[in-house]
């Protein structure tokens, strides 16, 4: 393990290094900086632990960090625009006011993981679960949720302009979305916003209410 003390959650550490000498010299810097944030940007932390760990404000910019474990991690603010995200475990990480535009969260897991306020435009978060994750805030603009858990999930007046299908899950979806959401049935695709939207959220097991559109937005 590579671990120093820090600064907000009160231990910096890597429990295991990526496979990449180049992104574990990174890593053995970031621990000795104190207080700098981590600039993994563009590296590739395949294979690495992370989870628990301090990554307020990373840099993670294009990064690869598939099947990663970051469960529990602290990504407050942190950039993850154009990651490589597919079958990592964030589950409980916190993402508030994180930016994910143009990610990939592919089959990852984000059970319980906080995004509030997470910036998330383009996103492939096809076959993700978001079970009992909180969503409130977020702007979720073009996120690709076919085949997603959005079990017990929460959204509080959150952007939810999605793209959903027949696999999509939000039994126990609670909360308030602006929209419109693209839903695909069979061979069609198609907009749907307003009491359109609540019914086919809320017949699906979601207790959602879909607020009108905010004034000059996406106008």
């Amino acid at each position: 393990m590579i671990a120093l003390s820090g600064t907000r959650s009160g231990e910096r550490s890597v429990k295991t290094p990526p496979a990449d000498a180049q992104a574990t010299a990174v890593l053995i810097e970031w621990t000795a900086s104190g207080d700098s944030p981590l600039d993994a940007a563009g590296l590739d932390l395949r294979g690495a632990d992370l989870s628990d760990a301090d990554l307020t404000e990373g840099l993670f910019t294009e990064s690869v960090l598939r099947d990663v474990n970051l469960s529990g991690s602290d990504l407050y603010r942190s950039h993850l625009e154009g990651a490589e995200l597919e079958g990592a475990n964030l589950s409980e990480a916190t993402l508030v006011k994180a930016v994910l535009d143009e990610s990939s969260l592919a089959a990852a897991n984000l059970d319980r993981a906080d995004l509030g306020s997470v910036e998330a435009w383009a996103v492939d978060a096809r076959g993700a679960s978001f079970r009992s994750a909180k969503l409130d805030g977020a702007g979720l603009l073009d996120v690709k949720l076919q085949g997603a858990d959005l079990s017990n999930a929460s959204v509080q007046r959150t952007s939810f302009q999605v793209f959903m299908d027949e696999q999509t899950t939000v039994l126990g979806l609670t909360g308030t979305v602006f929209g419109p959401a693209h839903v695909t049935e069979g061979s069609e695709l198609r907009a749907i916003t307003g009491a359109d939207l609540e019914v086919w959220l809320n017949s699906r097991g979601a207790h959602v209410q879909v607020l009108p559109p905010l004034r000059g937005y996406g106008q």
